[in-house]
């Protein structure tokens, strides 16, 4: 089911209505019904000069159970004790409820265009991945950054578009704002940060993976007895985490364990596998 935003203008309005004793929760639940939507959803908010008011209680809404429904809803509403419609009786909307009037055949045929060209772009998302290795020693040029070119050709070998982003410092802020400016801005489906995950006071990427999504999957891969030695933290984990459709991937530092993550990570993708699994 393909949903669509209401984008807030999520008031139906009914022209020419009339009421004598009619219960508004009974017009509610009629409205609801015929637009595929659940009963509390939906609340009538005025009745002023046969004109009726409702809301809905909700921002999203699938279109094929709105477009071409006035006929319906209409007859059910003339049914409901206590309400007369008539020819003049009209619905309008400033939003996508408005699709209601649209002629049902045409409006269905545009959607499914548009569905079209939805799941074109996101198929090309979801191939499209940009890379960040992270490290103030691999910034300032202490350390040579190996993982990013064995990413990108690893991933390009297997029909990835690859962006090679910049290093990013030990910065939670940072590392946070690049990969949230990334998914907004570059269309990717999937980030792919190395480094940063360690147990060091320094190490900050799954933190900064956390910021965005605070429900990511954030396994050990090995712990410590924290505060012993440089041993900040009581581990070092991986992270995977999501940020609207894209997936945001934390791997470790070294290029071994980066090149040993790869082929699991792919498999993964290809499979649908959600975050915690993956």
């Amino acid at each position: 089911m393909v949903t669509h935003n209401l984008l807030w203008k999520t008031e139906l309005r009914i022209h020419d209505i009339s009421l004598q004793g009619a219960d508004l929760s009974d017009i509610a639940g009629v409205v609801a019904d015929v637009l595929g939507m659940q009963r509390e959803e939906v609340l009538v908010t005025d009745v002023q000069d046969g004109i009726m008011a409702l809301d809905i209680l909700k921002q999203t809404a699938d279109p094929r159970n709105i477009v071409g429904k006035k006929k319906e809803l209409l007859k059910r509403l003339g049914n409901v004790p206590g309400v007369a419609v008539s020819e003049k009786t009209s619905l309008r909307s400033e939003g996508m409820l408005g699709w209601i009037v649209q002629d049902k055949m045409e409006a269905k045929a545009g959607l499914t265009r548009s569905e079209e060209i939805m799941d074109e772009i996101h198929r090309k998302m979801v191939k499209r991945v940009i890379v960040f290795s992270t490290g103030s020693e691999v910034a300032n040029g202490q350390v040579k950054d190996t993982n990013t070119s064995a990413i990108a050709e690893r991933l390009r070998a297997e029909g990835y578009t690859v962006i090679e982003g910049p290093t990013l410092g030990d910065d939670v802020e940072l590392i946070s704002g690049t990969i949230r400016r990334a998914v907004c801005h570059e269309g990717v489906g999937l980030v792919i940060t190395t480094g940063g995950v360690g147990a060091e006071a320094k190490d900050c990427t799954v933190e900064a993976i956390l910021a965005i999504d605070p429900n990511a999957a954030t396994p050990y891969i090995c712990t410590f007895e924290k505060g012993k030695g440089r041993h900040h933290k009581d581990g070092v984990k991986i992270g995977v985490g999501q940020m609207a459709d894209a997936f945001i991937v934390a791997l470790p530092g070294p290029n071994d364990e980066v090149r040993a993550s790869l082929g699991i990570l792919i498999e993964g993708l290809r499979s649908g596998e959600d975050k915690y699994d993956l």
